[in-house]
């Protein structure tokens, strides 16, 4: 473990903790300083606060920052779709049903031991030894882009973009119901109250999640919708839909528990990811097409 310490000057005075070390050229993303003070390796004076503690001038902080542990997942030969690779990134589509890292129920057969075997294990180590290169990703039913970091220089980078919500992701949806117009929907996202495995628009525990929707074709009994991220929370766009009474169709967790068709999840598709890459300072943007299941679905509900 290593660990380095601080000391707070009268010109850092009033900010918050997670910015102020985020600030600090030894210490990795912002997110990742968020996940230390919640595990209290965090201290200020030798006690443990919270990310948003406001710091006096002459507190001294200490941030113990575990050792790697040894990557204890295997990597597995996939046929992965990538739509871009350099030496520090790669942007891959995902398909429908593929889990992006390993977890309770889903220790091998996931995006992750996939991309260990094409990267040869040069991955970004920020997310832990189970989600290596993974500085966010889509439910196993969702399909679309994903970014995907090489190494922790890279992660950090992207990490800083998604906390500022400067990274462009738009969705492609067909949800339940006429929308009369375009709209935003800015409700915090928590853990459901009762069902601890969904999530819920919670006013009380929730963080803040903004999801803007746009009508690309009404459809009868359906509307085909876009929804672009200014956050990312878990099942945003999914429970934000659900919220207004329009929720995806598929959906069997925050919809109807029989779709009127048969699908494997929820109808939707990262289309658009655009984000300044680490090393060059250029904007990327990619776009994935539709998937065929997608695509058909769309034919039908247009007849």
């Amino acid at each position: 473990m290593t660990v380095f310490s601080y000391e707070v000057l009268e010109a850092e005075a009033g900010a918050r903790l997670d910015k102020f070390l985020s600030e600090k050229p030894n210490l990795p993303s912002r997110s990742y300083i968020q996940r230390l003070i919640e595990d209290n390796q965090v201290l200020v004076d030798g006690r443990p606060v919270k990310s948003n503690y406001r710091l006096q001038a002459g507190k001294k902080i200490t941030v113990a920052v575990p050792e790697p542990k040894k990557l204890s997942v295997e990597a597995e030969q996939m046929d992965l779709d990538i739509l871009y690779e350099d030496s520090d990134l790669l942007v891959v589509n995902k398909p429908k049903g593929l889990v992006v890292h390993p977890a309770a129920g889903h220790e091998s057969h996931t995006l992750v031991n996939g991309l260990l075997a094409h990267c040869q294990g040069n991955l970004s180590g920020i997310n832990g030894v189970l989600r290596p290169g993974i500085v966010h990703r889509i439910d196993r039913d969702t399909t679309g882009l994903l970014l995907v970091c090489k190494n922790d220089a890279s992660h950090a980078s992207i990490a800083e973009q998604l906390s500022t919500h400067s990274i462009t992701r738009r969705y492609h949806a067909i949800v339940h119901g006429t929308l009369p117009k375009d709209g935003t929907v800015s409700a915090p996202i928590g853990r459901h109250p009762v069902d601890r495995m969904k999530m819920a628009v919670n006013d009380r525990n929730g963080r803040q999640a903004v999801t803007h929707y746009h009508i690309l074709e009404p459809l009868k009994k359906f509307t085909y919708v876009e929804c672009r991220l200014e956050t990312g929370r878990t099942h945003q766009i999914r429970v934000h839909m659900a919220s207004i009474h329009h929720p995806l169709l598929g959906d069997m967790v925050y919809g109807p528990a029989k779709p009127p068709f048969p699908l494997e999840g929820q109808t939707l598709h990262a289309k658009v990811l655009g984000f300044v890459h680490p090393r060059t300072g250029k904007y990327l943007e990619f776009e994935a097409p539709l998937p065929e299941y997608f695509e058909k679905l769309l034919t039908r509900l247009r007849l």
